[in-house]
């Protein structure tokens, strides 16, 4: 399966799940993985996105994890304003070697869709485990609220 098509696909798991009730490792924040002294798992969002004129959004962090087995990414998502619906920009692939990783997403967005000044953003480290059918497994979610600039 292409890479695009694979991330594709865990940004739109990702998304999907984000409404539903979430397991206490995704809410908790930073977590120790049982058993270990090891890192803890993150993600965090920087403060400042970028914005172009013809619509595109680069949103970026670091993020640190470990134990995947199957495929990791770093997915995130943009609001901005009351009542207006999020949108994914982008999925990065992530190595969960414990190490602290720099993630940066890039989506193309109808022009006019966002504008600089106050929005929300969402990421999440999340790992795609083998059974009879993928299952999406949170290493870390993080919610910030950033400024986005032209």
């Amino acid at each position: 399966m292409p890479l695009r098509q694979v991330m594709g696909t865990a940004a739109g798991a990702a998304l999907l799940l984000l409404a539903a009730p979430s397991s206490a490792h995704a809410l908790a924040g930073p977590l120790e993985l049982s058993g270990r002294s090891g890192p803890f798992e993150t993600v965090t969002v920087d403060p400042t996105g970028r914005l172009a004129a013809d619509g595109t959004v680069t949103l970026s962090g670091t993020y640190r994890c470990t134990g995947g087995t199957g495929p990791v990414f770093v997915s995130s998502s943009l609001g901005q304003g009351e009542g207006r619906s999020r949108k994914g920009v982008g999925g990065t692939s992530a190595v969960c070697d414990g190490a602290e990783h720099r993630w940066t997403n890039t989506d193309r967005t109808e022009p006019g869709r966002f504008r600089p000044g106050a929005a929300r953003v969402e990421a999440t480290v999340m790992e795609l485990r083998s059974g009879s059918l993928p299952l999406p497994y949170f290493h870390a979610r993080q919610q910030q609220d950033i400024t986005l600039v032209g």
